[in-house]
């Protein structure tokens, strides 16, 4: 019970980014969140994965696999944003 229990868990805790991404997404701005942090976990998420995607433990494989999709997608999220913004900021100055 509690292996299933952590297994349900590990699958939906990422899910907790889409509200950050639809907040960016909304407001068209990623201006909130520290490019540094985001590229940071991103890394950090990246490094983890190879472990989690080998390891025998299903809930560290699972939440891995659903962390590294979705926080892939923060990531890009922020970084587009931040990109787009500069590049309007940039196009207004000319």
């Amino acid at each position: 019970m509690q292996q299933q229990i952590a297994l349900v868990t590990a699958i939906i805790l990422p899910f907790f980014n889409i509200p950050l991404i639809i907040r960016i997404i909304k407001r068209k701005s990623s201006n909130d969140v520290s490019l540094w942090w985001a590229v940071g976990v991103w890394v950090c998420t990246m490094l983890m994965a190879p472990s989690g995607f080998a390891s025998a433990d299903i809930v560290w494989r699972m939440y891995n696999i659903v962390n590294s999709i979705l926080f892939t997608c923060v990531a890009i999220t922020v970084v587009y944003f931040r990109l787009k913004n500069r590049n309007q900021r940039t196009m207004s100055l000319n």
